[in-house]
């Protein structure tokens, strides 16, 4: 009994990529390009200052960044500063009620 069957293993080798594409993904766009660790800590400098950075948030935060992770990262800051603003009116209000 002779045949031409080789008896050793070879599992079908997959691409990681798929068909047509050489070096997936080559070119991010630059309004997707992502921040570095020292910019996330730059902008939240910047929005830490009490009047122009809270213009700067809220300018950022409705379009005026071209980079979206800057504008997203502007939007999570602001609801932030509203959660904790309102978690400070509520403390307050709960501390001249119980106070009077």
């Amino acid at each position: 009994m002779n045949n031409n069957y080789n008896n050793t293993y070879q599992p079908m080798q997959q691409p990681m990529y798929p068909q047509g594409y050489s070096n997936y993904p080559t070119y991010i766009p630059p309004e997707y390009k992502p921040i570095s660790m020292w910019g996330y800590f730059g902008y939240q400098i910047l929005f830490a200052i009490p009047v122009i950075g809270w213009i700067m948030l809220l300018v950022f935060a409705l379009g005026g960044a071209s980079n979206i992770n800057v504008r997203n990262f502007a939007r999570s800051y602001f609801c932030i500063l509203i959660i904790l603003g309102v978690i400070i009116v509520l403390a307050g209000g709960l501390g001249v009620i119980a106070g009077s």
